[in-house]
């Protein structure tokens, strides 16, 4: 079996990046967040439909960031996704930011998501659709 990582490549401007030229801490929880996002896309689960017909939403529960290196004005970075493990009603990510010319690893998160229905953000299953889609992906990546 191959690596079963989800990658979406990005480029920093101008927007994303302080005084000095270096990517604001917080986008890089913004872009984790886009690249899961676009995991959840590529499984066949736009947002808008896991809310109107799965009824239920994600919401994450906690959130670990540790950065190593700065990403910079103009670089072009790689986020992967890793999904370790799919409870019953939550998921955890393991994602990485690597600046895409030479692999350097920018920083790593890991983030716990619940599900949660999406009228009254009780903990809820994630749905079975949801959930095979994602063991095979798991299986297939």
């Amino acid at each position: 079996m191959s690596d079963p990582a989800f990658r979406m490549p990005l480029r920093v401007y101008y927007e994303d990046t302080d005084a000095s030229g270096v990517a604001y801490h917080a986008n890089y929880l913004r872009w984790c967040e886009r690249a899961r996002t676009e995991w959840l896309r590529a499984l066949g689960f736009e947002q808008a439909r896991v809310h109107d017909q799965l009824g239920v939403v994600f919401t994450v529960a906690s959130l670990e960031v540790g950065y190593r290196r700065p990403a910079r004005l103009d670089d072009e970075l790689q986020i992967e996704v890793r999904v370790p493990r799919v409870g019953q009603a939550s998921l955890l990510f393991e994602q990485r930011v690597l600046r895409a010319a030479d692999s350097t690893l920018l920083a790593t998160l890991r983030a716990k998501v619940g599900c949660v229905g999406a009228d009254d953000f009780r903990p809820t299953a994630v749905p079975a659709a949801l959930r095979e889609a994602m063991q095979r992906w798991a299986q297939t990546a």
